[in-house]
């Protein structure tokens, strides 16, 4: 199959053709404002470079950073209703109570709180208010807002309290979008709630730019499917991401993860990713990211659902480099200014990249322009760019395993391959496009994560109904159904239920369609 991988960063956009496993052609584009026109160049450069017809393309997969800016930049989100049932508790902390204000005065204060939700064993806190609800549906289309989201105290339990509103407020509003936190989060309702919230105010951004994402290959003579690269890394088809865009928070540096696996062979490594400001560190367990184990924060808001385990430090190919009172490197970067102000293109910034190209590593620039530098400033600076990575290993490993270390991105120049600092380093071939690589290679989920009773059915027949599950939704998101796998089960007991209850995670992989 001829696929194309792409990865828009927010400097760069890298894409790969691939054929089955094998990598045709690579090339990296500068990042545009307007995302679609920058996948087209690149697209269109790869596909020159390759020399290969835009009708042989078979699949196009896009990871992106898009959504993320956006709750981080809080731009282009809609106004939400953010429903919550569970009255007459919970009322103590309404929703979006701890949000920062820049994203809330964007989002709006449509906060509801209604009756319903079950406690921990499912049994309804309270029943369903019809007329309640046509209320709140009232006054919803009054503020013409058109995303909704729908939170239930222990839905992951009984989702069916968060499913029966969304039917009624359907009947009301049919032209809305709804987020509903069942399928999305687990235990913890204000974490989950969040997740819903955010999905909710993306939910018009995803429809118009994976819409013109599509025109825009069609016009270019690639009808074929369009895949997004989610968090975990894997694939969701365009249409199951126009429903959960929040799914694709954090899939840059996950993909960057996927690619470096495979590049160097390895099913269980550090990764190491070196861009032009930041550096992302994370561990590949059995050829997947390693999840985090705590709650996460995505531009201020705290959220429970899947996320890679990820350490960001300062450090980038872009990086400062401050030789005042202490030496320094970073955490200021001049992004994509690089090339505007590094010494080696003419500005007057000495640069994480103006060293490499001074140690030798690269042949990039004017040479000539860091020829006055220091040698003992050049091993200074590769030395602490080394210990910085050294501590944000040692801060993400789980265990006093030592694993191969397989480093990637743009600014893997700043590591020389032959160090002795580590004790296996990888640098594979590609290393610079690894993120779109990951994209390329990934395949289709499915994933559920619940609470479950098993006191009414026996524990084998719950996981089998569970798997059953994920099945589907891998289908769903676009899996060829024969190809599909269960590749974790995993079972949490909740030591605050009763001895009959616990969380259950399945995931389901197979191949696209």
């Amino acid at each position: 199959m001829k696929r194309i991988g792409i990865d828009v960063g927010g400097t760069h956009t890298d894409a790969v053709l691939m054929n089955g496993m094998d990598v045709l052609a690579a090339v990296k584009t500068k990042t545009t404002r307007d995302v679609t026109q920058g996948i087209e160049k690149a697209i269109l450069k790869l596909l020159g470079k390759a020399n290969c017809s835009p009708a042989s393309i078979q699949a196009v997969m896009l990871g992106t950073t898009h959504f993320t800016n956006a709750i981080i930049e809080a731009k282009n989100l809609a106004p939400i209703a953010a429903i919550r049932a569970g009255l007459p508790a919970t009322k103590a902390l309404p929703p979006m109570i701890d949000w920062p204000a820049r994203l809330t005065k964007v989002l709006g204060d449509a906060t509801y709180l209604c009756h319903g939700g079950c406690e921990f064993d499912g049994r309804p806190i309270s029943l369903i208010d019809k007329n309640e609800i046509q209320h709140i549906a009232v006054d919803i289309r009054q503020r013409k807002i058109n995303s909704i989201a729908i939170t239930s105290v222990f839905s992951p339990m009984n989702a069916s309290c968060e499913e029966d509103i969304a039917a009624l407020l359907a009947a009301e509003l049919p032209d809305c979008y709804f987020s509903l936190s069942s399928k999305m989060g687990g235990p913890g309702l204000l974490y989950r709630e969040n997740a819903a919230i955010l999905n909710a105010c993306l939910r018009e951004m995803a429809n118009g730019m994976l819409g013109n994402l599509k025109s825009m290959m069609n016009a270019n003579g690639m009808p074929c499917p369009l895949y997004i690269s989610q968090n975990d890394g894997t694939l969701m088809s365009a249409e199951y991401a126009r429903d959960y865009p929040i799914m694709t928070f954090s899939s840059g540096p996950t993909n960057s993860m996927r690619g470096a696996a495979y590049l160097s062979s390895q099913k269980n490594c550090i990764v190491v990713d070196i861009g032009g400001t930041t550096t992302d560190v994370g561990l590949i367990i059995n050829g997947f990211p390693q999840e985090a184990p705590f709650e996460t924060e995505i531009g201020g808001v705290r959220t429970n659902f899947r996320m890679p385990h990820l350490l960001s430090i300062g450090l980038g190919g872009g990086s400062r480099i401050k030789c005042e009172d202490q030496l320094e490197i970073g955490p200021e970067s001049t992004g994509y200014n690089l090339k505007q102000d590094a010494l080696i293109f003419g500005g007057n910034v000495l640069t994480a990249t103006d060293i490499a190209v001074a140690a030798n590593h690269i042949d990039l620039g004017n040479r000539a322009a860091v020829s006055h530098l220091d040698e003992s400033l050049i091993t200074s600076v590769l030395d602490l760019a080394e210990k910085n990575i050294l501590d944000a290993i040692d801060k993400i490993k789980i265990s006093k395993t030592e694993y191969p270390v397989v480093i990637v991105g743009g600014g893997s120049i700043l590591i020389n391959e032959k160090s002795s600092a580590f004790s296996q380093l990888i640098k594979p071939e590609y290393h610079a496009v690894a993120n779109a690589i990951g994209t390329a290679i990934a395949k289709i989920s499915g994933e559920v994560d619940k609470i479950v009773d098993i006191s009414s059915l026996s524990r084998k027949e719950v996981i089998e109904l569970a798997k059953q599950e994920a099945i589907k939704k891998a289908r769903a998101a676009g899996a060829m159904p024969g190809s599909i796998e269960i590749v974790d089960v995993e079972e949490i007991p909740l030591t605050y239920l009763s001895g009959t209850t616990l969380r259950l995670r399945v995931k389901a992989v197979g191949e696209l369609l």
